[in-house]
């Protein structure tokens, strides 16, 4: 076993969530509308799913990888749509005049649905393969322990980069009176449907 490999996996991992793309635009809006736990919940659940694509990368489970590179266009069709009526929602919504207290049901669809747009991001596992092609890592094929502490780093880092946005991000809510959070949903939901648009121009389906 060689932890190496966990600080890899977090160096992956980060480099992986750090850009921003529609989670991030997302996690950003709801911290600023709901609270920074909102935020974060939404950060975990594409954590989670990088994780799991992390996996497929580390443990070498080429049958799976192939399977969803196969697919890839019917998973653009169904995130590129749920991006398209999350955009909408987003453009729509009215600014909450303080945090919600979400908890429960709230929290699980706030996770859920960044887990499955990150899944559904056939770039996603298309990253993973390169990145960990690139960095020599198909050596931990075999080698479970190491395999484990790569897609542990993995999520660790993911998981890192979205508490240290969402924490930032809240600092700055205080300083948004309701007009500003109503421009901040106006002009999220346009770039969540903008991304949505491009994953469905995208698409060949044939």
């Amino acid at each position: 076993m060689d932890v190496r490999f966990l600080l890899q996996g977090g160096i992956i991992g980060l480099s992986i969530a750090a850009p921003v793309g529609p989670i991030g635009v997302l996690c950003i809006r709801r911290t600023l509308a709901e609270g920074r736990l909102a935020g974060l919940v939404s950060g975990l659940g594409a954590a989670t799913a990088d994780g799991f694509y992390g996996s497929i990368a580390g443990f070498g489970l080429t049958v799976i990888s192939s399977l969803l590179v196969s697919q890839q266009a019917w998973l653009r069709l169904v995130g590129g749509l749920f991006l398209c009526y999350l955009g909408f929602r987003t453009l729509l919504a009215r600014p909450a005049q303080q945090a919600a207290a979400t908890r429960g049901p709230g929290l699980w669809q706030t996770y859920a649905s960044t887990l499955f747009l990150t899944l559904t991001n056939p770039m996603t596992i298309l990253s993973f393969a390169a990145i960990f092609a690139g960095m020599g890592l198909g050596q931990t094929r075999g080698d479970y322990a190491s395999a484990g502490l790569l897609v542990l780093g993995v999520f660790l880092g993911s998981a890192a980069w979205w508490l240290l946005l969402s924490s930032s991000v809240a600092a700055l809510r205080a300083k948004f009176p309701a007009m500003g959070l109503l421009w901040v949903n106006r002009i999220s939901g346009v770039i969540i449907l903008g991304f949505g648009v491009v994953a469905l121009a995208g698409l060949h389906l044939g």
